[in-house]
């Protein structure tokens, strides 16, 4: 007497397609209780690309912050030129704004600067080279990493050179008559402000550069060293528009 099988209902699910010709569906366990593609998307949450657009939001934030304090600071620089103070021997009002005569070395550091940018904006665009990057996550070697470390020592080099022009800058401007203390003018004492302000900031972006030529080697995972030069290459842009910005306020703006 020939024997007779029935089908397992998990059989019969994966023979029938349902309504509408759907293709069987390959049932697996996901091992919390949620779907395969819950995970794609949490890992890709927590991914270094997810970390990237973090620290640019932070960054961005940050120096929207302090771009804010820049413009106040212009704010108060323009009220002061309409300040007015008293003669005691004629009690006339008169104004006490003297523009001051920017130093011709201030546009020299200023073509510095840009080119420093210039060179930032190489390095960041070779730590995201598709071919490069490919082959160190391959393991073949740090081609990106090579061709990145140059460009960030010639930008460097170029931030110091524009900090020791501020300095000559500065010295010059003393040698004019126009000392930062107690007998400074209002229009110098706003010089001297607004570009030391600038300039520690620069310091920053400085040690950055620093930090980042010393410890990128010592990064074994290919996103961090893309991020660290890339959030350093961010903030570099921004000081360098900043300056820019303040430049003509200096220029134009007495």
């Amino acid at each position: 007497m020939p024997s007779t099988f029935t089908h397992a209902p998990a059989e019969a699910e994966r023979k029938q397609t349902g309504i509408g010709g759907k293709p069987p569906v390959d049932r697996r366990p996901t091992g919390g209780g949620g779907s395969g593609d819950d995970d794609g998307r949490n890992q890709e949450r927590h991914g270094p690309r997810d970390l990237l657009y973090r620290i640019r939001f932070f960054l961005f934030s940050a120096l929207a912050a302090d771009l804010l304090f820049f413009a106040l600071l212009v704010l108060f620089f323009f009220a002061r030129q309409t300040g007015m103070r008293m003669d005691p021997r004629t009690h006339e009002l008169s104004r006490d704004w003297q523009p001051v005569l920017l130093p011709p070395i201030l546009y020299l550091n200023t073509a510095v600067l840009l080119l420093s940018a210039l060179t930032m904006e190489l390095a960041r665009q070779n730590i995201f080279r598709e071919v490069d990057v490919m082959e160190e996550w391959l393991g073949l070697g740090r081609p990106a990493l090579r061709r990145t470390l140059p460009w960030m020592a010639a930008t460097l080099t170029l931030g110091v050179l524009f900090l020791t022009g501020q300095v000559m800058a500065w010295r010059q401007l003393t040698a004019q008559g126009f000392a930062f203390g107690k007998w400074a003018t209002p229009a110098s004492y706003f010089f001297y402000i607004i570009t030391g302000l600038h300039a520690a900031h620069l310091v920053l972006g400085i040690a950055a550069l620093t930090l980042c030529l010393g410890t990128l080697g010592l990064l074994k995972r290919v996103e961090l060293r893309q991020i660290a030069v890339d959030v350093t290459a961010w903030y570099w842009h921004v000081m360098g528009l900043a300056w820019l910005l303040l430049l003509v306020v200096l220029t134009a703006g007495q």
